[in-house]
């Protein structure tokens, strides 16, 4: 199996998954035009709603869970009206589950995203894993004062600790390595140029190949949110919204991957994939893998992102062949 995914972006911008979904479509019609017998049935699927949740892989993986499809999404919706207007039947949505082992193989193409192989100057990336994403929403609470009349000493400034908080998160996950983290999200209350910050609600998202040190994270942060707390009279509240464990690449999708690149004279590195990906999914259904191709200057859902026509062909190139090797040599059952 070949997937993929289509996503938005600001007009003007390329479509990441699209490529993707390009390449597959390729790999399919060059067997077809070369009447290539193949020993396992190939399907390629488009998955939408990826950037939402990877909403449509979790439901064929049997992945998702309660209250799932009443999240809202950018259209103002919520899952599950998305589904009816569009004509889904939500009584058989049981029936889109596929069950462990069905597939032989999955394999994904799709940009970097990062920066890595175009810095490198490299052609093919073969992906080791899938970072595990886990986010938090955090609430730092302090105490709303006038800021003209409230002296520096007796201030509990939730906005300061905020600030304090977000540099700890970048020097701790630096000291760490192997591990990106993020505060994307900052709203001060009650937000007026003279008045003292009583509450700032943030945000906290961790991502890594390792889980460990993910939990190993989140426990340092966690100490030293509440030193800071101490220090100015705040408190730090962490409400997990979404967690999500890493998903390995099968060694002998990555080999097969690695030898066909080769074999065709592309240069390759192994790269783990820091961005949330459809193939995650597939992983609980049947042996997974991924390739990358480059990313100029690492830029992605932006209107700059690009990727060159001939990067994409070799991609494609270098799909068809791991096709091909996988059909011959499928991973074992071990592995599925």
């Amino acid at each position: 199996m070949i997937g993929s995914h289509i996503d938005s972006v600001p007009a003007g911008g390329r479509y990441d998954g699209t490529v993707g979904v390009m390449a597959a479509i390729e790999v399919a019609d060059a067997l077809q035009q070369s009447r290539t017998a193949l020993r396992h049935p190939l399907e390629v699927v488009i998955w939408m709603n990826e950037e939402g949740g990877l909403i449509g892989s979790r439901i064929v993986a049997g992945e998702l869970r309660d209250g799932d499809l009443d999240a809202v999404a950018v259209s103002g919706v919520t899952h599950r009206e998305g589904i009816v207007r569009l004509g889904g039947d939500l009584t058989r949505i049981e029936s889109a589950v596929w069950a462990p082992g069905r597939n032989a193989a999955y394999l994904e193409l799709h940009i970097e995203q990062g920066a890595s192989l175009d810095r490198d100057g490299l052609e093919i990336g073969v992906v080791e894993g899938i970072v595990g994403i886990y986010a938090w929403d955090v609430v730092i609470t302090g105490e709303q004062n006038h800021a003209g009349a409230t002296a520096m000493v007796d201030r509990k400034d939730a906005l300061l600790a905020a600030s304090r908080y977000v540099g700890a998160v970048d020097r701790i996950v630096r000291a760490e390595g192997q591990a990106v983290g993020t505060v994307g999200r900052l709203s001060v209350a009650p937000g007026a140029r003279n008045v003292i910050p009583g509450r700032v609600e943030a945000s906290l998202e961790l991502r890594s190949l390792d889980e460990a040190r993910i939990t190993r994270l989140f426990d340092t942060i966690q100490r030293e949110t509440a030193e800071i707390g101490a220090a100015n009279g705040t408190t730090f509240s962490f409400t997990l919204a979404q967690s999500r464990g890493p998903s390995m690449c099968v060694p002998a999708i990555r080999d097969a991957v690695r030898t066909q690149a080769r074999a065709l004279g592309r240069t390759t590195n192994d790269v783990p994939s820091g961005a949330g990906h459809d193939a995650q999914s597939m992983a609980h259904v049947g042996p997974m893998g991924m390739l990358f191709v480059p990313s100029v200057a690492g830029i992605s859902h932006s209107p700059w992102e690009l990727t060159h026509p001939a990067q994409i062909t070799q991609g494609a190139e270098v799909l068809l062949q791991t096709v091909l090797s996988l059909d011959a040599n499928p991973p074992s059952a071990e592995s599925r």
